[in-house]
């Protein structure tokens, strides 16, 4: 006899049934109105990349965890773990027709084969804002300010999260100075880029296997308790601008920032719940080189990546677990099937004029209809008896006052 199926999806994947939609559509809605608010147009892009150009950012974690596999004629090609590489693509193969700079937007799905956490997944759903082709600070403003209106929309304040900011340049520039030359950076940032997650006795050692002597860590650990930004220019600008567009309160100086992923360059960010009890919300920073290491011409920009999961989980325990069930539309229903025709034409009616109507698909008792109606979220119903057939004219019921009136038919 063969082994029974499992019903569970794939570990680390997830199925998304109608209570859980109405979660990811509030996601989703916030993340489309504010890309379209802030002027960003929107794209998307073959989910199966090659497994090269997802392969090639070095000094990051993100190659060990890419779901690859050989098709039938050989060809290496792998699930992209980020949008990031494919938008490079798609800017490089057309980088002499484009107008710069370009904003883009788009809610890719991603995967990445890793351990489970809260709040970590190996499928995700993330969206993604690049400014392409502009060295401006106001890039950064306008991508940082974009993802705060969207947590905005979703029903949060600045009470719920804070975007902690940093710069890769800033941070390599205390280092010069403590005398930890250049080359030796990318490791020191890779180590730095762990605490929080490791005990710093662990980042000391990595450090050292880098090539930093005792001092130098000693030196590190020391530059991380920085507080003052005023000698870097990039983050005096960027507060300045978050402040003209009203969105200061949002951000915090934070040099522990680092971002792991080697491609960054400059202002880096991450957007953490204030209670401390989630992952990141979302991360991103600018990335001047990435279009270069795949064959494209040098050009400024700046991104971000915003996981659905993370912020999902904040809106339930900030607004409850119920937020997302709004009621809405109307539920019409029928006592006996020589009403099923009245009930028919009454939905039609009702949604030529735009309302959402769930039409019951078999007669019901009025109790059981009702019932059914609460539970599906209609915001009013409609039940159709012979009398109401008769007269032309039914009851429109309100789900939550419990308040009727009469509507003709």
């Amino acid at each position: 006899m063969p082994d029974k199926i499992s019903f569970e999806p794939p570990r680390g994947m997830r199925d998304f049934y109608p209570e859980d939609m109405a979660w990811r559509n509030r996601v989703f809605d916030a993340f489309r109105a504010a890309g379209e608010a802030y002027g960003f147009e929107p794209y998307d892009a073959c989910v199966v990349e090659s497994y090269e150009l997802l392969a090639r950012k070095a000094g990051e974690e993100v190659g060990e965890q890419i779901y690859h596999f050989l098709d039938k004629s050989e060809r290496h090609l792998a699930l992209r773990a980020e949008m990031t590489p494919t938008l490079a693509r798609m800017v490089a193969q057309r980088q002499k027709e484009l107008s710069f700079p370009v904003k883009w937007t788009t809610i890719a799905q991603c995967f990445r084969y890793e351990r489970m956490t809260k709040g970590r997944k190996r499928e995700h759903y993330q969206w993604n804002l690049d400014i392409v082709g502009e060295d401006s600070v106001l890039a950064e403003a306008e991508v940082i300010g974009a993802a705060v209106d969207a947590l905005r929309r979703m029903g949060l304040s600045t009470r719920d999260f804070k975007v902690h900011v940093s710069s890769r340049k800033f941070l390599g520039s205390l280092l010069e100075r403590s005398g930890i030359p250049a080359e030796r950076h990318a490791q020191v940032f890779l180590a730095l880029d762990k605490r929080g997650k490791m005990p710093d006795s662990e980042i000391a050692a990595m450090l050292r296997d880098g090539g930093l002597s005792e001092a130098e860590v000693e030196a590190t650990f020391a530059i991380m308790e920085t507080k003052d930004f005023s000698a870097c220019p990039e983050l005096v600008e960027l507060f300045g601008l978050a402040a003209t567009a009203g969105f200061a309160d949002a951000l915090e100086f934070d040099i522990s920032v680092i971002r792991g992923l080697s491609y960054y360059t400059g202002v880096v960010f991450e957007c953490f719940d204030t209670a401390g009890e989630f992952r990141a919300i979302f991360g991103g920073g600018r990335y001047d080189n990435l279009l270069t290491t795949i064959g494209g011409e040098p050009t400024g920009a700046v991104g971000l990546g915003f996981g659905d999961v993370v912020v999902t989980e904040l809106l339930k325990a900030r607004l409850g677990a119920d937020a997302a069930k709004a009621k809405k539309g109307v539920a019409v229903g029928f006592m006996f099937p020589e009403q099923r025709d009245a009930a028919v034409r009454l939905a039609g009616r009702l949604r030529s004029e735009g309302e959402r109507v769930d039409l019951a698909l078999r007669p019901m008792k009025p109790k059981k209809f009702f019932s059914r109606a609460d539970s599906c979220g209609a915001a009013r119903a409609v039940f159709l008896g012979p009398d109401d057939v008769g007269r032309g004219t039914a009851r429109l019921k309100d789900m939550e006052k419990r308040e009727e009136t009469e509507i003709c038919l």
